[in-house]
Parts: structure tokens; C-alpha cells; sequence
């Protein structure tokens, strides 16, 4: 596999882009390719900015063998589109806001995240104002998603 730097996005950068972030990790660590894929997480908003991920996101995570607790919220920079390869929007209105902040050379590395993975032109929902079970609903979206994002990478690289 090539080298990959992918960033992932959502609103916050507490709940789905961490735990995205670490399930990709998890995944590629079990897949013997950790060392070829780079990823980190970024929200398009700033409110949370130096805050762990949401409790529950941590949790669930947790419950499947991942440790996001050290991972931390910052906001998407200008620097990011020059610094990653893919940057995956967890739902279309992030993708929209990503599109709106980069500058155009860049436009092309932005997608929706299960898009871009597996073909299905569906947002990944925000958990926040849901309990435990949208959490775990969310990580088993992500797996599956991550799953098939490290296939398309293989495949592209092969």
C-alpha cells in the first residue's frame, strides 16, 4: 500500500471524527499496514477545541478494544489541505464547509466519508444529543467504514 495521510472531519471533533480516527488506527494496526496510513481527526468548528473526545465516544471505543482518550479537539486549518491526501467529511454539511474553507488546488482531496469508503452517499448521523446505543450504532458504522475505506486503499495502491 501507499502512503496515505487522511483526515477525518465532523462538526465538534468529539464523537465521530476521534472515534473514527481510531478505529482507521485500530484497523490498519490489525491489518499489518499501520505504517502507511497516516490519520488524525478535526472538526469544522471551534467550540470544543483542547477538549478530550465526548465521554461516550471514549466508551464505546473502549468496549472494543480502542483508547481515544488521549486525543484532543482542534479545527481544521488551512494547513490541512496542503498537509493530507483524503479528507473525509463525516456528513454532507461538513463536507460543504470543507469545500467552502479550502483553497481550490485542494478541492479534490475532500469527500463524504462513506462515499468515498464504500460507495453509499449517506451521512454518518451526529450522535451528540443521543444516548449509549446511537454510540454504538456509530462505532459499527465506522468499522464497517473504515473496513472498506482500507479495501479502497489496497485496491488503489496495488
Amino acid at each position: 500500500m501507499k502512503p496515505v495521510r487522511i483526515l477525518f472531519v465532523c462538526l465538534g471533533n468529539i464523537c465521530r471524527s476521534p472515534l473514527a480516527e481510531g478505529v482507521l488506527r485500530e484497523l490498519a494496526a490489525r491489518k499489518g499496514v499501520a505504517s502507511q496510513i497516516s490519520v488524525d481527526s478535526a472538526g469544522t468548528g471551534g467550540w470544543h477545541i483542547g477538549d478530550p473526545p465526548d465521554r461516550r465516544s471514549i466508551d464505546v471505543a473502549g468496549r472494543h478494544g480502542i483508547d481515544i482518550s488521549g486525543l484532543r479537539a482542534r479545527r481544521v486549518s488551512k494547513a490541512d489541505f496542503a498537509s493530507f491526501d483524503l479528507i473525509l467529511g463525516m456528513d454532507g454539511e461538513n463536507v460543504r464547509t470543507l469545500r467552502q474553507l479550502a483553497p481550490a488546488a485542494h478541492d479534490g482531496k475532500i469527500d463524504l466519508f462513506l462515499r468515498y469508503a464504500s460507495g453509499r452517499d449517506q451521512d454518518v448521523p451526529d450522535p451528540y444529543y443521543d444516548g449509549p446505543e446511537a454510540f454504538e450504532r456509530l462505532y459499527q458504522m465506522l468499522e464497517a467504514g473504515c473496513s472498506s475505506l482500507l479495501d479502497r486503499l489496497e485496491e488503489r495502491t496495488s
